[in-house]
């Protein structure tokens, strides 16, 4: 039976275990954080310490493609978190009210997905991987070292070193170590070259707060999931069990908005955007949740033509990560673990051919997303540095980038987006016979028509707040506002 290692037990590379163990291989799964996963989700999302996952409790939401993988791959951990309460729905179902035509037209289901937050997913997959066949996790266990031998000038890795003096031996190393990977280093120790890597500052600062329905109902959506505004942006994600989070995210060098981190200041200014401060109308579960230093990084084992490295592939964030603000990384990670189940059935025993097919499906099936992300990264960064220097703001990104930007490009400075259909391109109906992703360019034209916003009666609602309103914001004094309905004065509850 072969045998792989896995290096990260994170949504992808626990994914990625039960997958291949599905496929009758042996799969031992290393995890350098020692935490154990809690009996409870009350546990899970309150005291589960995932030092090694800096995003853990950030913002989440898994794109339909994600749950069309769940569901053809892992229907039982689809099962599960609907019983762990993940959210059922369609995105079409949150239509701004201004969209008259509400028809339902054929497609219309590949835009359903099931989504939680980070703690719920992560231990639903995790409780499932534990119970697999074939998977063994080990937690509180680093690498320390690959081992590996030459051929024609190539190292190929045959195995892994712990920590704690465990050599484990096998037929491929899957690094799904996330963001903070350190397979270069340990490449570097074997002595093969250095992947490609490419690597920038996204630039932006999240503030997060989760919220619960009073009612179990969820706010009405009134303008797009991300919405653009000359200073900021505002991100709402619904989540499980009735629950639901607001980030408003900034550029890292807005030093006055970094007073966001202050709950007073960050109530003050989603209560100053008409469109978005009836989300905040309900019991609060954190405090604000700050997080910077977000990297857009991209990693290639293939240089000039050539492997750096045999018998070792990257997974997910460890092949590349990007601002999470646009929701795609579960859903691109457990695509690219179905990906890599079924490169292994059949290039597995081939050591070359195996990493450089690896290296070219993943460069035609989802490199083209990263370039993209990073791209409106790009734009978005110079739209909110325009605003600070008082500087029109520039014209959209071209290209792929222009292609997955929200409303950015569409956002009039004094009314604020026009609504529209947020439309996310990481939808299924990909043909099976050849299980190519879209791109992002064919994923826009699979979209169909648009549905168009109707003339709204009466004046538009305004979307982003009033200079007036921000600039109160930004001396720390708060606007008026309505008093929070009776629940969201309880004492907050995980």
């Amino acid at each position: 039976m072969p045998r792989i290692t896995v290096l990260g037990a994170g949504v992808c590379g626990l994914a990625a275990a039960m997958l291949l163990a599905r496929d009758g291989h042996d799969v031992t799964v290393l995890e350098r954080d020692p935490a154990p996963v809690p009996d409870t989700l009350d546990e899970a999302l309150t005291s589960w310490e995932r030092g090694g996952v800096a995003q853990f409790r950030q913002a989440h939401y898994v794109q339909p493609r994600g749950r069309e993988v769940l569901e053809e791959c892992l229907p039982d951990v689809r099962a599960a978190l609907a019983a762990a309460g993940a959210l059922q729905f369609n995105a079409l179902g949150g239509m701004p009210p201004t969209i008259a035509d509400r028809t339902p037209r054929p497609g219309d289901e590949r835009f359903a997905t099931i989504t939680a937050r980070r703690p719920v997913i992560e231990s639903v997959l995790a409780r499932a991987a534990q119970a697999e066949p074939g998977v063994e996790i080990r937690r509180g266990v680093a690498v320390e070292a690959l081992t590996a031998r030459w051929y024609d000038g190539t190292p190929h890795v045959t195995g892994a070193r712990t920590d704690r003096g465990d050599e484990l031996v096998g037929d491929l190393v899957v690094d799904a170590g996330g963001r903070r990977s350190a397979l270069p280093r340990l490449l570097e120790a074997v002595g093969a070259r250095p992947p490609l890597e490419q690597a920038e500052d996204s630039g932006f600062i999240y503030y997060t707060r989760f919220f619960r329905s009073c009612d179990g109902g969820r706010p009405e959506s009134r303008a797009a999931p991300l919405t653009p505004m000359p200073s900021f942006s505002v991100l709402t994600l619904p989540g499980d069990n009735d629950t639901w989070s607001v980030t408003l995210y900034i550029s890292a060098g807005d030093r006055p908005l970094k007073a966001l981190r202050h709950a007073e200041n960050w109530d003050a200014v989603l209560a100053a955007c008409p469109r978005h401060a009836h989300w905040a109308d309900a019991e609060p579960l954190t405090d604000v949740v700050p997080m910077g230093g977000v990297v857009d990084r991209y990693r290639r084992m293939v240089v000039d033509g050539e492997p750096v490295a045999t018998g070792v592939v990257v997974l997910g964030d460890a092949w590349a990560c990007t601002n999470p603000s646009l929701g795609r990384g579960i859903a691109l990670g457990l695509m690219h673990a179905r990906r890599l189940r079924d490169f292994v059935r059949y290039h597995l025993e081939h050591r070359v051919e195996m990493v450089e097919v690896w290296d070219t499906a993943t460069e035609v099936e989802l490199t083209p997303w990263y370039r993209a992300t990073v791209g409106e990264d790009r734009a978005r960064r110079a739209a909110l540095e325009a605003d600070r220097a008082g500087a029109a703001p520039p014209p959209p990104p071209r290209g792929d980038a222009g292609v997955l930007a929200l409303p950015a490009a569409r956002c009039d400075r004094r009314r604020g987006p026009l609504p529209g259909l947020p439309r996310h391109p990481l939808v299924p109906g990909a043909a099976r016979g050849g299980p190519r992703p879209a791109g992002p360019r064919r994923a826009r034209a699979r979209a169909g028509p648009r549905r168009r916003p109707a003339a709204a009666p009466g004046a538009r609602p305004r979307a982003a707040p009033r200079a007036g309103e921000l600039i109160a914001v930004r001396r720390r004094v708060r606007p008026a506002r309505a008093p929070p309905p009776a629940c969201a004065i309880r004492r907050p509850r995980p």
